[in-house]
């Protein structure tokens, strides 16, 4: 693998993440001081939607750091 194809794909893993991250911002209400997930509000996720993210995350950190092994070990 190429230093430029180990960039892109480092790319899209974390364009994955930041949809992630942008899902539970968009569900999970924030406490007071807008930092933090506010959990004792008890709001529900939609369990099908954030697997359907969370998989797509999951295995792209897979590929990409197997790739990256493999180039550092090269």
């Amino acid at each position: 693998m190429k230093q430029n194809e180990l960039k892109k794909e480092l790319g899209e893993f974390f364009a994955i993440r930041d949809e992630l991250f942008e899902f539970l911002d968009k569900s999970i209400p924030k406490d007071k001081s807008g930092l933090n997930f506010d959990f004792d509000k008890n709001s529900t996720l939609n369990a099908q939607d954030f697997y359907k993210i969370f998989y797509k995350y999951d295995y792209k950190a897979r590929k990409t750091f197997a790739s990256a092994m493999k180039m550092l070990n090269a």
